[in-house]
């Protein structure tokens, strides 16, 4: 076999540890390497997580998320850098701080809550998320619950969507991507960046198991990032490989089972 020496492009993500492995810095991870990039974490809290949900979370000091930026950032250097759970105004207000000082683009996946409905954020640290960290965004991603947290605004159809992007992206980030895919019907989402739009659809597959779908989404499209495609490239690739993800989705224990990372590669039946 012959020996790579190609270094692939290298992407950070900073989140939270998901023990179950469905979400958070595991989902980062897996879709960085199913995607050709080589990905790396600062690690912001610690959960017990499952299939069923949250039984606890516990935030790091701000000095090892710091050290753990830096260490990576300094020596290794990034293409694209991904954030999620943050939890708490410190931490944000710490994360984004780094990545003002960062040459490279930032994916923001304004984690608010986790898929069963646990709290993921502290309440007082949504002015820092807003004021903070979108503005040194990217590409924000917030999905229709985060939207609601951020700015007040419920959607409930492809107008309202409009609605949200329009005050996602008054708090500064270059692109939002509003999620829709707690909508009924197709599974849309909404690209802009206050003046071209972007509306990705896709069928809505029957599974249940879509734990991790916006943690993979985010990262997929800081992979894209990473390998030197524009906003509306990646982000169209992300939404295919996470339909994918989605369609392959499998159980674990007794709850809302992952994606499937993996489903490129993985044989067949």
């Amino acid at each position: 076999m012959p020996i790579r020496t190609a270094v692939p492009p290298r992407v950070l993500t900073v989140a939270g540890s998901d023990s179950g492995g469905g979400a958070g810095i595991q989902a980062d991870l897996k879709t960085m390497l199913a995607l050709g990039v080589h990905g790396m974490s600062v690690v912001t809290a610690v959960t017990a997580q499952n299939s069923l949900g949250v039984q606890g979370a516990w935030e790091l000091p701000v000095e090892a998320v710091r050290a753990q930026y830096r260490s990576v950032v300094d020596d290794i250097g990034v293409q694209a850098v991904k954030t999620g759970m943050l939890a708490s105004a410190a931490l944000v207000e710490t994360v984004a701080e780094l990545l003002t000082a960062t040459r490279a683009p930032v994916v923001v996946d304004p984690v608010g809550v986790s898929k069963h409905g646990d709290a993921l954020l502290a309440a007082e640290a949504l002015d820092s998320v807003r004021t903070r960290l979108l503005p040194v965004a990217t590409v924000a991603t917030p999905n229709l619950d985060e939207v609601a947290q951020l700015t007040g605004v419920r959607v409930d159809d492809e107008s309202g969507m409009r609605r949200a992007a329009e005050k996602i992206l008054a708090f500064g980030p270059r692109w939002a991507l509003i999620k829709g895919g707690h909508l009924p019907g197709e599974a849309v989402d909404l690209l802009t960046d206050g003046s071209a739009e972007h509306w990705l659809r896709a069928p809505r597959h029957d599974n249940r198991h879509t734990h991790g779908t916006g943690c993979t989404l985010a990262s997929a499209v800081a992979s894209g990032l990473a390998l030197g495609q524009d906003v509306p490239t990646a982000v169209r690739g992300a939404k295919a490989y996470v339909t994918g993800a989605i369609e392959a989705g499998f159980p674990l224990g007794g709850g809302i089972g992952p994606v499937d990372h993996g489903w490129q590669v993985r044989p067949a039946g």
